[in-house]
């Protein structure tokens, strides 16, 4: 069975938000190669929207190489677009999440970085694990994150010396699949993406949710805070 976490208290309400990662173009840093091919485990597989088989054999996920010490991955959404909240659902192999299935280790400590370019160092910080354990870490996980952003960045490590106890010793990528919802137009906000941003908004973008950027609020969001 799979365990689900909601991350800063998002309901699950009907959003009529879209998924615009899904067969959105796709990469990871080392992919898992058998006889020097990659076979069934593109990195494309985390937004191909399927999600029923959760192993390696089911053709469905995303793995990363072996003895790897970091792994990135990422989705181009083609565009620089207005993000609400992601969905991750993580590797199991099917079989019963909890301390006892080794994919729990690896899943521990990732990060999720929004950025306008492939470089995470250039976005900013959606979401950083350090608090889970083999025990706590859900299979399934959605982080509230408004932000916009063209690439969402997916990353993980073992570069220190000293990791927590839980940590697997290598790093690893292993999404079955990576769900971004947001506005597929940059210019539109509101859960049903048919509202347009104030004409004052730069470049056209404005909070997903209000309409108002940083610093404003009121109609038209033309109040400074």
């Amino acid at each position: 069975m799979l365990n689900y976490l909601i991350i800063f208290a998002i309901p699950w309400i009907a959003y009529a938000y879209e998924n615009i990662a899904l067969h959105k173009r796709a990469w990871q840093l080392h992919p898992y190669m058998y006889n020097h091919k990659i076979i069934t485990t593109n990195a494309s597989n985390a937004v191909d929207g399927l999600k029923t088989n959760l192993s390696y054999f089911g053709g469905q996920c995303t793995i990363s190489a072996y003895h790897q010490y970091e792994a990135l991955w990422h989705v181009d959404l083609g565009a620089v677009l207005g993000i609400h909240h992601i969905n991750i659902y993580y590797r199991t192999d099917d079989v019963p999440w909890g301390p006892g299935n080794g994919f729990t280790t690896r899943f521990l400590g990732f990060s999720v970085f929004i950025s306008n370019t492939t470089d995470k160092e250039d976005g900013v910080l959606c979401f950083k694990d350090d608090k889970f354990t083999r025990y706590t870490i859900p299979a399934v996980i959605t982080l509230n994150c408004t932000h916009h952003g063209r690439y969402v960045i997916y990353y993980n490590n073992r570069t220190s010396t000293n990791l927590p106890p839980d940590y697997s010793a290598y790093a690893f990528n292993e999404l079955c699949e990576f769900e971004v919802y947001g506005c597929p137009s940059p210019s539109y906000y509101g859960e049903d993406c048919s509202q347009s941003c104030p004409d004052q908004c730069m470049d056209s973008r404005c909070h997903i949710e209000t309409a108002c950027q940083k610093n404003t609020y009121g109609y038209g969001c033309s109040m400074i805070c």
